[in-house]
């Protein structure tokens, strides 16, 4: 066995091109013995194992950066740096994390959870390498989905523009698997396509090879960089389709390049390290390589719940997908959008009806946003479904776009709240605060299946302006309770009454306490309002985050009105770590 606790980039350099294949079979059944016990995102490292395996081998990591776009995709960077025999703790509490953490490791060079940020960190990080006069590498390690986020391309522009400053340090690799979470979709999908079917495979591959033996590449190659400079800048190098995208950039554009030969990946990245200008190199993988069921459905083998935690029963995701197809047979104006997650928010049951009215945008929620608010202004229902997490990238378009001039948009914020392993940068708990600050926002959050349900039709059919329904990861709840308005009281005949909504209903009623449910959050409907102030001891649960929230909101309605008594809010204070969901839950009434 070649994995085992002492493997470390610097073990790697020593490997031989065999014993580095050996090795990728052997981290590829430990990904998936882990991950189906752990839970996780398997498809996509099991689709870059060659490609990390290859970036320990050429470069000197921590000292050459590696910065992953999206993070998901770094499990083999971290058993290779490290933490191989903890990773049986991956996403648990306290045990490693499921994306890039710097606090986790100095091999870790930046934080990675969301899409779209790998370019601008390694161009920053690039330019503080040159200003310290290093000539190490920032390598950007971006999935092809993320060239859906315009925020890729404000990256590379910048890099283009600041030719000459810092880009010689500056390394992106594209990985196309032609799938972010689901099939992408667009232009650029299209373009790297034409790549692909036009391709031609190394051009001077034959005389680079045997250059390449001669001088056996990472030893002696640096001392005949002089006499080769013509050989190295054409090395693998073509100009595509009448002048290659990245090429006008202002990008080296190396590929396309095999992603599981190791061979190839190795001679074009000592290649790259050459050449004093920024470089590109252009790699296809397939996702979920070497596991039949992942590579057969990648979408499904995205992310793995723990074994142990698997239910087949209706999601939240579920019902609100069921729900939307349900009310867009009767009402034609009504069209959904995805930002590149039709399956993973329940998307799939209206594209499966009415395929002419989904529209899935790629990583780019904020162009949803306002794709969404252009469609309102034309009288369309349009309803934008988005993860809580990834919907605070579309922060401005929905202030700005929609809130102003009410545009009629329905956001469906799922996964609101906490989500469990993921970790901090996908948990759901800033929604509220971020919208609740937007005039004109109306913000529903039911706490079961049916008052999801009637929430979503009241969002189409009851509010103007922008309305936003959340609900949270998982098996929804049912429930027989008729919905009579925008909030319930449970009366138990106490003096303290806590105040909450969503899925803290449930926590709350297990309290010695009546228990104010609010179904609308914001605004706060004023007759709970007034039936709260009848109460002077008022606590208020809230699966978001303290300051901003509909706690704080609560207590200000309350004070405007003269109330006086003893208040307080639990709710989530700082950024919420990997553990299962209820301890997280629990965590927060403590």
């Amino acid at each position: 066995m070649i994995l085992n606790k002492n493997i470390s980039p610097k073990k790697i350099k020593k490997l031989s091109n065999k014993q580095l294949r050996q090795l990728c079979m052997e981290i590829r059944r430990f990904l998936v013995k882990t991950v189906s016990r752990t839970g996780g995102h398997l498809a996509s490292n099991l689709g870059t194992v060659e490609l990390t395996v290859a970036l320990h081998k050429v470069y000197n990591s921590p000292h050459d950066k590696i910065i992953f776009d999206v993070g998901h995709q770094c499990y083999t960077h971290k058993i290779l740096t490290g933490r191989f025999d903890k990773f049986h703790t991956l996403r648990s509490e306290g045990g490693v994390g499921g994306f890039p953490r710097r606090s986790e490791s100095v091999h870790d060079a930046f934080i990675g959870g969301h899409s779209g940020i790998s370019v601008s960190a390694a161009l920053g990080i690039a330019t503080a390498m040159k200003k310290s006069d290093k000539s190490h590498k920032a390598i950007a390690v971006v999935g092809d989905g993320a060239f859906t986020d315009g925020a890729i391309y404000e990256g590379l522009n910048n890099a283009s523009s600041n030719a000459g400053k810092s880009n010689a340090n500056l390394l992106v690799i594209l990985n196309d698997n032609e799938m972010s979470i689901s099939k992408n979709t667009g232009a650029f999908a299209a373009y790297l396509s034409a790549l692909r079917s036009s391709r031609r495979y190394y051009k001077a591959k034959v005389n680079v090879k045997s250059f390449l033996e001669q001088y056996r590449v990472g030893e002696a190659v640096s001392d005949v960089v002089s006499s080769t400079k013509k050989l190295v800048k054409n090395a693998l190098y073509y100009q595509n389709l009448q002048g290659n995208f990245f090429e006008n950039l202002g990008f080296k554009y190396y590929g396309i390049v095999d992603g599981h030969n190791l061979n190839e990946l190795i001679e074009v990245m000592e290649l790259t390290k050459l050449i004093d200008s920024p470089c590109l190199i252009h790699v296809k993988t397939k996702k979920g390589k070497g596991y039949r069921p992942a590579e057969l459905n990648s979408g499904e083998y995205h992310g793995l719940n723990k074994i142990e935690t698997v239910k087949k029963s209706e999601t939240y995701s579920d019902v609100f997908g069921k729900e939307i197809a349900k009310l867009a047979q009767t009402d034609e104006r009504i069209v959904l959008i995805s930002a590149a997650m039709k399956y993973a928010t329940g998307c799939n049951y209206f594209n499966d009806k009415f395929p002419e009215r989904f529209y899935d945008c790629g990583i780019a929620e904020g162009h949803c946003a306002t794709f969404a608010a252009g469609l309102a202004s034309q009288g369309m229902l349009p309803v934008f479904a988005v993860y809580s997490t990834f919907a605070q990238r579309s922060f401005d378009r929905l202030l700005h776009d929609s809130a102003i001039e009410k545009q009629h948009i329905v956001l469906a914020i799922d996964r609101a709240g906490v989500v469990g392993e993921d970790g901090e940068t996908h948990q759901g708990v800033f929604d509220v605060a971020m919208l609740s600050m937007i005039p004109n926002f109306t913000i529903f959050s039911p706490c079961n299946a049916d008052e999801l349900r009637e929430c979503l039709r009241k969002a189409l059919y009851e509010c103007d302006g922008p309305v936003a329904v959340r609900y949270p990861r998982g098996e929804a709840v049912k429930s027989s309770l008729e919905i009579k308005s925008d909030f319930r009281l449970f009366a138990k005949n106490s003096k303290k009454l806590i105040v909450t909504y969503g899925r803290m209903t449930e926590k709350a009623l297990a309290q010695e306490a009546d228990v104010l449910q609010l179904i609308q959050i914001k605004p706060i409907p004023e007759q709970a309002i007034r039936t709260a102030k009848k109460y002077k001891d008022i606590v208020f649960y809230e699966e978001g985050i303290e300051r901003g929230g509909i706690g704080e909101a609560l207590l200000f309605e309350l004070t405007k009105r003269s109330w006086r008594g003893k208040y307080g809010i639990k709710a989530v204070k700082d950024f919420v770590p990997s553990a299962d969901v209820q301890t997280q839950l629990n965590n927060i009434i403590v």
